[in-house]
This record gives structure tokens, C-alpha cells and sequence, in this order.
């Protein structure tokens, strides 16, 4: 590309890049005819539990324009799961989670298009808005690693409370009461045992738990108890049962990653180590050749 035809193409590309975010804006601030409006969807929110109820799209744009998202992108449902499997905290809320990602659809493609004056890092805003996504992902499944580290000693002692005679929900509050300092595990059924009390029940507690936790192996042991209490069968079988197959993956998952430690180890190696060993062996090599050394042979 010529040096003539570049700033044509940069003038054309910020033309329709302007014409658009115009179509975008006007199509975000005018009102739709015989459809649900963004204060129908407010009232909605309001109506329900979830903190989206904080938005008041009529007072400013902010909120609107996060409402917006809200509905056309079917943002609500995702956004609360993931605060779910991050243990329901104080901060962040989902709607802070939405706000985080439209903080970072702007900041990443701005800091680009200052930096290296190319208009073309705005599409960077899809990447920024996904950014919040990656980080709490990452924080969801070191939460969820937390939970099965003592997920087999824990089922172990249940079927140990549950063979003197106990049933299952009192095996719950007597791990609860032992537990010194509570682990996140014992955080989870603590909350389910406070939602049997507050009329849940034991049923929709225990699928309750395993929607917080989001593992796998959880929602496996919730599936066995269910079927015991539904069926009748013998519980404390199934939970050691259980409990063998889960150290056994364990331990099998544990040889996978020793044996693929040994192949990992290879990448540092020719990077890091074997240049440094080249050089220490070569280098009184080259330095006779430089020197002149290897000549009076």
C-alpha cells in the first residue's frame, strides 16, 4: 500500500466507523414501538431479587446503555450463574460484573488507538469485554480445586455418621460442628442446612448446592443421595463406594500429571538450559578464534 492510499484508507475506515457508532447510538436512545421498553425491563428487574434492580435507565445513560446490553446480549442469567459459582459474594454483584466489562470494552481498544494512533484497535472491544469473564473464571475453578481437597475425607466421615445410625442431614450438622476452621466445602452445606431451615426442602437444598459449587464430583454425590432418599437403598455403601472411586481419580490423575511432568520440563530445557551450557563450553573457542590463538597452530 502506497504512502498516498494508507491515510485515505485510515480517513475511510474512521468515516464508517463514525457512521455506525451514530446507527448504534440512535438505535440505543430512541424508543421501540410495540415492544418490551427498556422501562418495562426495569420494572421487571425491580420486581425480582437480582442487584440489576440497581439500574435506573431513566436517570442516566450509563444504566441505560447497561440495560441495553442486558437484553440484547442475554446477559442476566449468565452474569448470575457465574456469581453463584464465586460463592454469592458481597462484591462483585453481577451488575458490577456488567459494569467491569463495559469498563474494560472501552478502556482496552482506547488505550491501543492513543497508543499506536490506529483506529483499527477498536475491534479489541469485543476482547476487553470478555476480559472480566477470563479473570473470574480463573477465580472460579481455584474456588472449585478448594472445594475437592477434602471432598473424599468429608464423604468418608459422613458415611461413618451415617453407619451409627444418623441420617444424611445430620451428618451434615455434625461435620459442620466439629469443623474448626471451615473449609469452603463446609461453608456449601452449612448454607444448605440454613435453607432446609428456612423451608426448602432437603431435596431442592441439595440441588441447590450443587448449582453453587458447579463440580462435577458434587453434583454426583448430591445425585446419590437423592436416589437413595428416593429409592431406599442402603447410603452408607454407595457414599464409601463413592468415595474409593474418587480417591482412585485422584491418584490417577496424580500419575497422569507426574508422568507429563518429565515432557513439560523438556520446553524450559532448550530454552533456558542447554544455550547456557553451549555458550560456557564455546565461549574459550571463539575466544582463542577471535584472539588469534588457534593461528600459531
Amino acid at each position: 500500500m502506497s504512502g498516498n492510499s494508507y491515510p485515505i484508507a485510515l480517513n475511510v475506515l474512521a468515516i464508517l466507523g463514525a457512521y455506525f457508532t451514530f446507527i448504534f447510538i440512535k438505535g440505543l436512545l430512541s424508543p421501540e414501538e410495540e415492544k418490551e421498553t427498556i422501562a418495562d425491563i426495569e420494572v421487571r428487574q425491580i420486581k425480582s431479587t437480582s442487584s440489576f434492580a440497581r439500574l435506573h435507565p431513566q436517570e442516566n445513560l450509563r444504566d441505560r446503555f447497561a440495560m441495553f446490553l442486558l437484553d440484547k446480549l442475554k446477559l442476566q442469567q449468565p452474569l448470575e450463574e457465574m456469581w453463584l459459582l464465586l460463592g454469592s459474594p458481597a462484591k462483585p454483584q453481577p451488575v458490577d460484573i456488567l459494569f467491569s466489562k463495559i469498563n474494560w470494552a472501552i478502556f482496552l481498544p482506547f488505550v491501543f488507538v492513543v497508543l499506536l494512533q490506529n483506529p483499527i484497535f477498536i475491534l479489541l472491544a469485543v476482547v476487553g469485554f470478555y476480559v472480566p469473564d477470563m479473570q473470574l473464571k480463573a477465580k472460579i475453578q481455584k474456588r472449585q480445586q478448594d472445594m475437592l481437597g477434602n471432598f473424599a475425607t468429608t464423604v468418608d466421615l459422613m458415611a461413618l455418621i451415617v453407619e451409627s445410625g444418623l441420617d444424611y442431614m445430620t451428618a451434615f450438622e455434625r461435620i459442620i460442628k466439629i469443623a474448626k476452621d471451615k473449609t469452603l466445602l463446609e461453608v456449601e452445606i452449612e448454607k444448605t442446612l440454613n435453607e432446609t431451615k428456612l423451608g426448602y426442602s432437603r431435596r431442592e437444598a441439595l440441588e441447590r448446592l450443587s448449582q453453587r459449587t458447579g463440580v462435577q464430583d458434587i453434583r454426583s454425590f448430591v445425585g446419590l443421595i437423592v436416589q437413595s432418599d428416593e429409592l431406599g437403598t442402603s447410603l452408607v455403601e454407595l457414599l464409601r463406594n463413592f468415595s474409593t472411586d474418587l480417591r482412585f481419580r485422584r491418584l490417577n490423575k496424580a500419575e497422569k500429571l507426574a508422568a507429563q511432568a518429565s515432557t513439560k520440563m523438556l520446553i524450559p530445557l532448550f530454552i533456558f538450559i542447554f544455550p547456557v551450557v553451549f555458550i560456557l563450553m564455546l565461549a574459550p573457542m571463539i575466544g582463542d578464534l577471535a584472539g588469534g590463538g588457534l593461528l600459531s597452530f
